[in-house]
C-alpha cells in the first residue's frame, strides 16, 4: 500500500493542462460500466470508485463531470449488455471503465461464454469514446476472502476468480486497453476488516480509495498534455 501512495502522490502537482480533446469551458465525461463494484454496494455514493476517481481527477486540475454509471448488483456479462442496449446511449466519453464478471463466477457460468460477452462489451465500451477518448479496464476482486464466504472454499473461488481475470487480461490485450489488477488489493482485505463493508461481502470506501490510488497515475497520464 505504500507503493501505491507513493505513486500517487508522485502525480501531484503537474495538474497545470488537459488534452485539446476537452473543449475549452468544458469539462471531460466518463462512463463506468459494471456490477455491484461499480455502483457501490452498501456504500455511500461518494465512496464508489468512479465517484472517489472523478474527485481525484478534479484534485488533479483535469475537470471531470460526475461519472454516468450503468452498474446493478448481481448484473453478468449478458445483463449488462442487455441494461446497454436498454440505456439506448447515444453519447461518445472522455473516459470509460468497465469492470464485470463476478457474477458469471459466481452463478458457475462457462469461461468461454464469458470470453465471447466480455468481448462485445469492450468493444461496446471502445465504441463509446470520443476522439481520444480512452478505455480501461479493472479485474475481477476476490470475493472468496470476505465474511460471506466463510463456510466456502476460498481457494476454489480464487482458483476461479483467477481463471476469469485471464481472459480479462487475454481480451484487454487483444484490443491494447489498459487492464488493472486490483484483485490483489481484494485480497487484502483477508486480513484488514475496514476494506469489507458492513454487508460483509462487498468492498469499504477505504478498499475503492486504494483502488483508485493505484490507478490514478496512469489515468492522470491519460488527459495531460505530453
Amino acid at each position: 500500500m505504500l507503493t501505491i501512495a507513493l505513486l500517487a502522490s508522485a502525480c501531484a502537482g503537474n495538474s497545470e493542462k488537459v488534452k485539446s480533446m476537452n473543449t475549452p469551458g468544458t469539462d471531460l465525461t466518463y462512463l463506468a460500466l459494471g456490477d455491484s463494484y461499480t455502483i457501490g454496494e452498501s456504500v455511500p455514493e461518494n465512496e464508489r470508485w468512479p465517484v472517489q476517481l472523478v474527485a481525484s481527477l478534479n484534485r488533479e486540475g483535469i475537470p471531470f463531470q460526475a461519472p454516468r454509471i450503468i452498474a446493478r448488483t448481481g448484473w453478468t456479462t449478458g445483463e449488462l449488455i442487455q441494461a446497454i442496449a436498454d440505456e439506448n446511449v447515444t453519447e461518445r466519453y472522455s473516459l470509460v471503465s468497465l469492470l464485470i464478471g463476478v457474477n458469471n463466477q459466481y452463478r458457475g457460468l462457462s469461461p468461454e461464454e464469458f470470453r465471447e460477452e466480455f468481448t462485445a462489451l469492450l468493444q461496446t465500451a471502445l465504441g463509446f469514446t470520443g476522439n481520444g477518448g480512452r478505455v480501461v479496464v479493472l479485474t475481477i476482486p476476490d470475493w472468496g476472502v470476505t465474511p460471506f464466504a466463510v463456510r466456502r472454499d476460498s481457494e476454489q473461488i480464487a482458483a476461479e476468480i483467477d481463471l476469469f481475470n485471464g481472459i480479462v487480461k487475454s481480451v484487454s490485450g487483444n484490443f491494447e486497453v489498459p487492464c488493472y489488477d486490483i484483485t490483489g488489493i481484494s485480497r487484502e482485505a483477508a486480513d484488514d476488516a475496514a476494506l469489507v463493508a458492513e454487508d460483509g461481502l462487498h468492498p469499504s470506501g477505504k478498499m475503492y480509495s486504494l483502488w483508485v490510488q493505484s490507478i490514478l497515475p496512469d489515468i492522470v497520464s491519460m488527459f495531460k498534455e505530453k
